[in-house]
């Protein structure tokens, strides 16, 4: 059931011992999402716990520093930028049929909780997120700000998005206004790399394929290939926006081998053209200029796919792929 900022805030109010889950393979709006969320509640007496099915980013280690995992027993299902349940991964999935109230920004949102805060005009969750709190008059101290204004520099490419509106701006300028480091968040997000991050992207530079008259741009990284360059996930994160740098590109593709025929899909898309719908295809989706998705088989037959439904909807006869 779809519901409004103050009814919420309301239910938030009026309950105790939160359990906040954050999406697998988790990205800056989540994590600031779930962070944030968490030091608010914490602030004003509430018991929470943050969790996730995979490791939080080291890059994000800032925001739970100050993390604390009480012992309590969960009584209220918080999702944060979890459009369904199938990104909650593996571990926590035995959560999904109890979600109290998911907090999201994508329009593709399932529907899946019980309670449903959904602005899918916001750039990013951490925008939600904070509307939230400022509904419920809900403290937003320095250190949920830092952990909210990550997350909405890191979803929207430090504000270079089409999904960035006048909110975005706005509320990051509350956010900045209360003190937080925002040039170091920034800094860390997009201009620290570690060498393995480097190595990644040359190969994606030099390995990127284009096809439909430079329209679109394919790069396939292998599970040998990603362990070859490091041994560190979070040196693969993000990639995808590589593949629409070339100025002809209007959709990029970016391929990662999970394991032996399964491969992760990520697709952006540079310019007005709906990567979600082609994700969607395939049993994922996302949003307009970001979308992604699991496909198996060989990598031969994954690409031809993918190429062809980029085709489709940019319009080019198939004969030219």
């Amino acid at each position: 059931m779809a519901i409004s900022y103050e009814e919420a805030a309301r239910l938030i109010m009026g309950r105790d011992n939160f359990c906040i889950i954050t999406h697998k393979s988790p990205d800056g709006d989540t994590v600031g999402s779930g962070f944030g969320l968490y030091y608010a509640l914490t602030e004003i007496g509430k018991n929470a716990c943050v969790l996730c099915s995979d490791d939080f980013p080291k890059k994000f280690k800032t925001l739970y520093n100050g993390y604390e995992n009480k012992r309590f027993t969960p009584k209220f299902f918080i999702a944060v930028d979890i459009a369904d349940t199938q990104l909650i991964g593996n571990d926590l999935k035995k959560y999904a049929d109890y979600i109290d109230l998911c907090i999201d920004h994508h329009a593709s949102n399932t529907n899946y909780a019980k309670n449903v805060l959904l602005e899918a005009d916001a750039a990013a969750a951490a925008e939600v997120v904070y509307k939230l709190l400022r509904a419920g008059d809900m403290p937003v101290t320095q250190k949920t700000a830092e952990c909210l204004y990550t997350g909405i520099v890191t979803d929207t490419g430090c504000f270079k998005y089409p999904s960035v509106t006048v909110q975005t701006h706005r509320i990051a300028a509350e956010l900045m206004e209360i003190g937080i480091s925002y040039a170091d968040i920034n800094r860390m997000m997009f201009d620290t790399k570690s060498k393995g991050r480097i190595a990644a992207e040359n190969y994606v530079q030099n390995k990127t394929e284009y096809y439909l008259d430079e329209r679109c741009a394919f790069c396939a990284l292998s599970k040998e290939t990603i362990d070859n360059i490091s041994s560190d996930s979070e040196d693969f994160d993000e990639l995808a926006a590589l593949t629409i740098q070339l100025e002809s590109v209007e959709v990029g593709i970016l391929v990662k081998e999970k394991e032996k025929g399964k491969f992760r899909i990520s697709i952006r898309s540079s310019k007005n053209v709906n990567v979600s719908e082609i994700c969607s295809e395939y049993g994922g989706g996302g949003h307009f200029n970001a979308a992604g998705c699991t496909i198996d088989g060989r990598i031969e037959d994954v690409r031809m796919m993918l190429i062809k439904s980029v085709g489709q909807t940019l319009g080019i006869d198939l004969w030219m792929v």
